[in-house]
């Protein structure tokens, strides 16, 4: 029985718990009210009733010295509709164990008859105090304290405490705070990719949120705040919808409720949804990296200068880096500092439009992060690249591509700050666009970045690598429009590839591999390839040799980037075989017989089959 089955057989008289539940289920069922405000409400609902109850059962047990205290989601007033309540009973010590115990159970009873979850604790501040510094999941909880009811003063006062013990012991509590948001990602993985996504724990969610909260309550960071409320709102919403569509506390958007959650939030389609979420979770998951990391330096500044220091001598001298850490040029206008990339001190953004991308090459072949001070300079200050490109712009977007996984985490810093959809507009299609195809592991706009990762490693196979990562940065980008996404694909590479710069040959090279990219493949798992017909068909449509090399890389790349189902020994085999047979056709050559040697096994042919059923070809 859910709870709002439970609040409607409460009478709906008085101002008690059946009072209460009657306000709290009006709350929820007015369709005029939601997201924040009735978050709002329903905490503040909560908070007059709790109120009432403390004062009654303090009265009762003839008991003074107390406060009842919300603290983690409901102390941020972020109270859900399914939400836990977390209550912490504070007292003072002066009455008897018995007494403190009565006055608690006149508290939690009515809570629990309602049906509602809840997590309470009965301490003194002492207590709560000596129980935050042994578990940090209490502290965390604590940071977030908000008085409800009782003695303000007490509360006030633990607060206080808690948050001047967190950033005394900030040194040692961040990293454990960031080992365990490890370990949780670990666990739940990247919320901004999964196709039924944990709202709270994934990476990216209101978890990492809360953590970001505690990292800038100890002074020591603070995360870009940037698109950081309204990605909690967003979240936020989404759980409420969920929590009301379910009848359930879950955190958990399942394929089957996603519709419904859709409806209700007013979005279009279970699609718009999810991308909505991705976005969201980008956000928080790009803030979480930047604020790590800066806690990283920090903590790394504070240790070192202490031995330095008593390396110096004690004679005042100042460690390196504080009055400016060294500088270690990159390429032009752009240099290392700290292990970050940031812009030269000379640099004039205004004036070199091709700056971004040539700081963005510059961190990825260093395998270094682009620092956020530098990324939003050249958001805000850099002008728009020419058009048809620069051939130094378009060498700088291959060189970043070719830079192998660390391009991908700078991809995402210039993205953050919209640098990606600026230099390459059709790009906002593909951004955060879900694939709910099981075999795909990745958003659309994520995938075409894994996929030139891919490539990457397969540029000494061919004799154009700049075409090969490019055509693997596009290959997919026709999933923004409606039909046959190779088609359209085709039509967008062509005005890509004119924009970056390629001339009239190259342009129609890129075409051919994107409206092409699953040619091979399909044709390798699909048809018989020791009919002449069908290695003529594919030798036409591909049209030359160098083509062909650049294909068959461009099928290897997009298949490992999809997913660990999409690719495999005897898969690649079979694309293999049906290339040496196009060539030998490009070449006027005759083809040979390669039954015998290729004829699959009984598993390899059940393989090949489950593949098929469970998302056929990439």
């Amino acid at each position: 029985m859910t709870a709002e089955s439970l609040e409607e057989q409460q009478d709906t008289s008085g101002s008690g718990p059946s009072g209460y539940a009657a306000a709290r289920l009006r709350l929820l069922q007015e369709g005029s009210q939601s997201g924040p405000p009735r978050r709002a409400g329903l905490a503040r609902l909560t908070d007059e009733w709790l109120a009432a109850l403390l004062a009654g059962a303090a009265e009762a047990a003839g008991t003074s010295g107390v406060a009842l205290v919300a603290v983690g989601g409901y102390g941020r007033g972020e109270l859900s509709p399914r939400s836990d309540l977390d209550l912490l009973l504070l007292h003072d010590g002066s009455a008897g164990a018995g007494a403190v115990a009565s006055l608690a159970d006149r508290v939690w009873y009515p809570v629990w008859d309602l049906g509602l979850a809840l997590d309470h604790s009965v301490r003194t501040p002492a207590e709560a105090r000596k129980t935050a510094g042994e578990d940090l999941k209490v502290q965390l909880g604590l940071l977030d304290a908000r008085h409800i009811a009782g003695d303000a003063g007490m509360t006030a006062g633990l607060r206080t405490a808690v948050l001047a013990d967190w950033r005394n012991q900030a040194p040692k509590r961040l990293p454990e705070l960031h080992e365990l948001s490890l370990e949780r990602a670990q666990r739940q993985g990247e919320l901004q990719f999964l196709l039924e996504p944990d709202l709270k724990e994934a990476r990216g969610g209101l978890r990492d949120l809360t953590a970001l909260r505690a990292v800038a309550a100890s002074w020591l960071a603070d995360a870009p705040r940037e698109g950081l409320e309204e990605a909690r709102r967003r979240l936020e919403d989404a759980r409420d919808a969920l929590h009301l569509a379910t009848g359930r506390a879950t955190d958990r958007l399942a394929l089957q409720e996603q519709d419904q959650v859709a409806a209700d939030l007013g979005l279009l389609d279970a699609d718009a949804l999810l991308r909505q979420v991705y976005e969201a979770a980008r956000t928080v998951s790009y803030a979480g990296d930047v604020t790590w990391r800066e806690v990283g330096r920090v903590l790394r500044s504070r240790a070192m200068r202490p031995r330095l220091r008593g390396l110096l001598g004690g004679r005042g001298s100042r460690a390196p880096g504080e009055y400016g850490a060294e500088r270690t040029p990159l390429a032009e206008g752009v240099v290392e500092q700290d292990g970050e990339v940031v812009l030269a001190r000379t640099v004039r953004p205004e004036r070199d439009p091709v700056l971004p991308l040539r700081a963005a090459a510059a961190a990825a072949q260093a395998g270094l992060p682009l620092s956020l001070h530098a990324v939003r300079r050249l958001a805000g200050a850099a002008r728009p690249l020419s058009v048809p490109w620069p051939a130094e712009a378009r060498e700088q977007l291959v060189t970043l591509l070719g830079a192998g996984p660390p391009t991908v985490a700078v991809w995402e810093a210039l993205e953050a700050e919209g640098l990606i959809t600026r230099l390459l507009p059709d790009w906002e299609r593909v951004r955060c666009r879900p694939q709910r195809n099981p075999v795909h592991r990745w958003t659309v706009d994520r995938h075409l970045v894994e996929t030139a990762v891919r490539a990457a490693a397969l540029t000494r196979r061919v004799g154009r690598p700049d075409l090969l990562l490019v055509a693997a940065l596009l290959h997919d980008i026709g999933k923004g429009w409606p039909g046959d996404h190779s088609v359209a694909g085709e039509i967008i590479a062509r005005d890509v590839a004119s924009r970056l710069g390629f001339d009239r040959a190259d342009v129609a090279v890129l075409a051919t591999l994107v409206r092409q990219h699953l040619l091979l493949v399909e044709t390798a798992t699909r048809r018989d390839l020791d009919d002449p017909a069908t290695v003529r068909a594919v030798a036409d449509a591909v049209g030359s040799p160098s083509t062909l090399e650049l294909l068959h890389a461009l099928t290897e790349a997009d298949a490992l980037a999809t997913g660990p189902a999409a690719w495999s020994a005897w898969r690649g085999s079979l694309v293999a075989d049906l290339v040496q047979r196009v060539r030998s056709v490009l070449a006027g050559e005759p083809v040979e017989d390669g039954t015998a040697a290729m004829e699959p096994t009984v598993e390899q042919e059940r393989l090949a089959m489950e593949a098929w059923r469970t998302g056929g070809p990439v």
